[in-house]
């Protein structure tokens, strides 16, 4: 991903130097298991330990030869380590072993920061509805003046809906967070699967149960949709802010640093880029998970089609969900809430807000169903043809709006309010 939507801490987990770090690591567990085996001099194995990580430009050196990026670290890893002891680095291995058993750690540890991320965000989004609990507003369906509600109703459901997002990851961390050390077509021909036991177990890695060369790419397909899915659910956030950023709402508005500037020739403007930019990310993330599913069909035991695709999508995709769930969290935490706009355009529609209650009131006080809705339609409509208020609308249809305040929408609000705050427990 270029680095503008990059996290550093990201960034450096799928480094090419990061990589080559992993890939040491798993070479030395699976010779310190062949040293158990009594397979592997344990002098081999010390040797491997005192050799460097090989630079990944000299991998790149060496691959303008060989065109086979394993082979070539193989072969820089090799330079410094004896002749004697080299002969024993990834013995019984094919390269997926290596590839596949360090996907699988590496994924699981960036799948940990996005969670991370989204754990924060849940917790932004539920201090902030809380803090909003009763801060008054229009509900809007279809675009149009609904009922009231809050504000902090309106966020509580997005921090349910990251949580939601938050177990999806748990459930595709598990499923890729396997390895297999199998051999060529995952028949253990030439590795004892004590191998694949001793380095899975000592990376926090399940095993593939039934291999193949490779691990399954429905596993990694799944762990994408999970990020599309919580990058979504950001969106939602992020279109709602839009949308309450306009100027004829102008009921919230992003932090603006003291250098902002909105627009190159019209200087009054103050965009909602932030939440503009989460919008389009979520796109990139969806496209990557259909991208994903492409890639779990392979050839017989494998092909080699899958592996040009994951060194964009996989990479891409955490580091995109990582820094838009990390930039939601900061705009949802510095958002300016503007209630006095919020509770001025409660009475915008003269009153047509409350026309459900006063239809209850009707069919509570035993009017036909129909008939009362028919007076009450014909009210509203007198109101928005005249600009009559609703309550003097009504009146013509010898109806006696009475005194109606927004809390009346509110009354079962604290069931909702306690579940926010069980939710809300969860970071503590």
């Amino acid at each position: 991903m270029i680095p503008r939507y990059t996290l550093p801490e990201m960034a450096d987990l799928f480094s090419d130097q990061s990589r080559y770090a992993t890939w040491v690591r798993v070479e030395i567990l699976a010779t310190e298991a062949q040293v158990e085996l009594g397979r592997v001099p344990k002098e081999a194995l010390e040797d491997m330990r005192r050799a460097r990580v090989p630079l990944a430009a000299r991998v790149a050196e060496i691959e303008k030869e060989r065109d086979h990026e394993v082979l070539s670290f193989l072969a820089a890893y090799c330079e410094d380590i004896p002749d004697s002891a080299a002969r024993w680095v990834h013995l019984g291995m094919t390269s997926y072993d290596l590839v596949d058993t360090s996907l699988g750690h590496t994924l699981a540890r960036a799948t940990d920061l996005l969670t991370g991320a989204a754990s924060r965000l849940r917790r932004v989004l539920a201090d902030k509805a809380l803090a909003h609990w009763d801060t008054v507003m229009v509900g809007r369906t279809h675009g149009v003046h609904a009922e009231p509600t809050t504000f902090g109703h309106k966020l509580g459901g997005y921090a349910f809906a990251v949580d939601r997002s938050i177990k999806r990851l748990a459930a595709a961390r598990d499923a890729v967070a396997v390895g297999t050390i199998s051999g060529s077509v995952g028949t253990y021909a030439l590795i004892d699967p004590f191998v694949e036991a001793y380095v899975c177990e000592a990376l926090g890695l399940g095993v593939e149960p039934v291999p193949s060369q490779v691990v399954a790419r429905d596993r990694h397909a799944q762990l994408l949709q999970a990020v599309a899915a919580l990058g979504a659910c950001i969106e939602q956030v992020a279109l709602e802010l839009r949308l309450l950023q306009r100027t004829e709402v102008r009921e919230v508005e992003e932090h603006r640093a003291v250098a902002y500037q909105g627009s190159s020739a019209m200087p009054h403007k103050r965009n909602p880029t932030t939440s503009e930019r989460l919008c389009g990310l979520a796109r990139l993330l969806r496209g990557y998970a259909g991208t994903a599913l492409e890639n779990v069909a392979l050839w017989h035991e494998r092909d080699l089609a899958h592996q040009s695709v994951e060194r964009v999508i996989l990479p891409d995709s955490l580091s995109v969900g990582h820094f838009q769930a990390t930039r939601a969290a900061d705009l949802v935490e510095a958002l300016t809430v503007n209630s006095q706009r919020m509770r001025a355009h409660i009475d915008q529609t003269d009153g047509l807000i409350y026309s459900s209650s006063v239809l209850a009131d009707l069919l509570g006080d035993g009017m036909e169903r129909e008939r009362a809705y028919r007076s009450v339609q014909a009210a509203a409509n007198h109101t928005i043809a005249t600009g009559e208020h609703f309550g003097t609308s009504l009146a013509k249809e010898g109806i006696d709006l009475g005194k109606l305040e927004p809390e009346r929408f509110l009354t079962h609000h604290d069931v909702i309010h306690s579940r926010l705050e069980k939710l809300r427990e969860l970071d503590d």
